[in-house]
């Protein structure tokens, strides 16, 4: 019996999708870095200026969490660097590296591009603008709100902009929203370099170039409540689009063919991915490099199926940026490098190896 065009190209859907490992070395994988969290989490809190025992770690956690344990097997000094200071910091390395890779898995498939990453989107540059104005102007102007807020703010307003422009100027397409974002990214990079540059007080200065350069060091519990809530429902909310990604990845007209409409699907990611990339900038300013280099490795060990592709990514880059994270902290101690500076280092060879070895690429493109 012939097979009908819609079920020809179902089929390619799923052949394109199902190019990988074997399913059995992807379950080794998976398993192997959901290990990993835990203990490099208890690494990273046991590091740093002041060296706690991984052991003591282990009791202070259990006893907050559980009530479990003696509290006089530790100091308080020891109880709030772990449980304030830390953690905290931890579990936002976690999410923000999550967001980054995820976000630079959907715009690489979007755009079928394996250069793309989350700050062509420009939505970066505009919670970078608003939270050095914050920080810049004073709190006055803002009313008080804290520069990642004025920073998410900015990213909002970035993606109007940015969307405003190509949908009024003429037929949205992934190459007209990108090359927007490019260039609206630009001009408040401008602006927001100026900002820096007229600031009469140095320590603002300081701050607002630390900022830039990607810190996770104003992490604090007050701060990630609302954020991880949005970075889990994004993540969620991909994770729903994952076979529709494995469609697009083959082209427009096949994605039809099998039901996606992919102006539809694009325009609804490409906001997703971009309204992610601003929270995660705002939370721990530009930090470049984790959503381009982390896809094209999380396609090495899983292949290009997005159900498995997406959850992947999320693992690597929360490690990724985890475990530069951990460096930053510890090779310079007690001062700090910045994190963006350090993923810029590690980033710029790990991608030209890849491409050397011919393995930056894209399944259908």
């Amino acid at each position: 019996m012939p097979r009908t065009k819609a079920g020809a190209s179902a089929a390619r859907v799923r052949f394109a999708a199902g190019s990988g490992p074997a399913r059995g070395g992807i379950r080794w994988a998976v398993a192997g870095l959901v290990l990993c969290v835990p203990l490099l989490s208890v690494v990273a809190l046991a590091v740093g200026s002041v060296a706690i025992p991984a052991p003591t770690v282990v009791e202070i956690l259990v006893h907050r969490i559980t009530g479990l344990g003696d509290p006089d097997g530790w100091t308080l000094v020891q109880d709030g660097i772990v449980w304030d200071l830390r953690l905290p910091r931890v579990l936002l390395a976690l999410l923000v590296g999550a967001a980054l890779s995820v976000v630079g898995v959907v715009t690489q498939a979007l755009v079928r591009n394996p250069l793309a990453d989350p700050y062509l989107l420009g939505t970066s540059s505009g919670a970078a603008l608003g939270a050095v104005a914050s920080m810049v102007l004073g709190v006055g102007v803002f009313g008080g709100i804290s520069a990642g807020f004025a920073g998410f703010a900015g990213a909002l307003a970035a993606l109007l902009v940015i969307y405003a422009f190509v949908t009024l100027t003429g037929e949205f397409s992934p190459t007209r929203l990108l090359l927007a974002g490019v260039v609206v990214g630009a001009g408040l990079s401008g602006i927001t370099n100026y900002l820096v540059f007229q600031a009469e007080d140095p320590g603002t200065t300081n701050s607002a170039l630390f900022w830039l350069l990607g810190s996770l060091a104003g992490a604090s519990w007050d701060q990630l409540g609302l954020p991880a809530l949005g970075l889990v429902t994004g993540f969620a909310y991909l994770m729903s689009r994952a076979r529709q990604l494995n469609a697009i990845l083959l082209g427009d007209e096949t994605s039809a063919s099998v039901g996606v409409d992919p102006q539809r699907l694009r325009v609804t990611l490409f906001v997703v991915a971009a309204l992610l990339t601003g929270l995660a900038v705002a939370l721990s300013g530009a930090i470049g490099f984790v959503g381009l280099i982390v896809p094209h490795i999380a396609r090495l060990l899983v292949g290009n199926d997005h159900r498995r592709l997406l959850p992947m990514a999320a693992l690597l880059g929360g490690l990724f940026l985890l475990t530069v994270d951990i460096a930053c902290r510890t090779v310079m101690s007690p001062q700090e490098l910045p994190v963006g500076v350090a993923t810029s280092v590690i980033g710029a060879p790990l991608f030209l190896y890849l491409m050397s070895r011919r393995e930056v690429r894209l399944g259908g493109a």
